[in-house]
């Protein structure tokens, strides 16, 4: 799949195998590769490289056990069709391009710190055309790598996500990310003084 983005030079190459016909696996190498599937109803079956699987923490463990060329199919419970894509074209291409730590706490805005790789899955769909509001993907990747235990992608999408606030006052961030308010303008200024030392760091 090549996707241009208008937002970034050039063009980013995302490697992606969704299997046409779920369930049929006569032209799958299990020496090499095993399935994810996705839990929509109707699960979506993506075909990934047994190197890029192993990125996941939850995967990794589940390998550990198994002969190598047994045939592998996993069902990934909380992570649905468009949203494993995604996963899978992040561990495809960062198993062996190490992603570079990002500094905690996040000194500026993200792209300042990533390649231009990441820039562009970030960017393009996971933040809607680099739109801000348009956060859902996002928050999902996040929820997705959290579940899976890819420490490097739950890094870069929380990072992300640091980046998106950074500056913005409490109203501004409850009104991007929907957060209802239910503390009291006492209990706001009561947690705001005992966090001041945040702001003066």
């Amino acid at each position: 799949v090549i996707i241009f983005s208008p937002f970034f030079s050039g063009t980013v190459i995302f490697i992606m195998t969704e299997l046409t016909e779920p369930g049929n696996y006569a032209s799958v190498d299990f020496k090499t590769h095993i399935v994810l599937q996705s839990n929509d109803t109707k699960p979506v079956e993506y075909l990934v490289s047994r190197e890029a699987a192993v990125m996941s923490g939850l995967i990794k463990d589940m390998l550990e056990d198994q002969e190598q060329d047994k045939e592998t199919v996993i069902p990934i419970p909380n992570v649905n069709g468009k949203t494993l894509k995604y996963v899978i074209q992040y561990m495809e291409h960062h198993h062996n391009n190490k992603a570079e730590p990002i500094e905690k706490p996040l000194k500026g805005k993200i792209e300042e710190f990533i390649s231009e790789w990441d820039k562009k899955f970030l960017y393009t769909d996971l933040v809607k055309d680099a739109d801000e509001r348009q956060h859902e993907l996002l928050i999902d990747c996040i929820m997705a790598a959290n579940f899976l235990n890819i420490k490097d992608m739950l890094d870069l999408t929380c990072a992300c996500v640091a980046s998106m606030i950074k500056g913005k006052t409490p109203e501004q961030i409850r009104t991007l990310f929907n957060i209802e308010n239910d503390f009291t303008p006492e209990e706001e200024e009561r947690i705001r003084e005992e966090n001041r030392w945040c702001e003066e760091s």
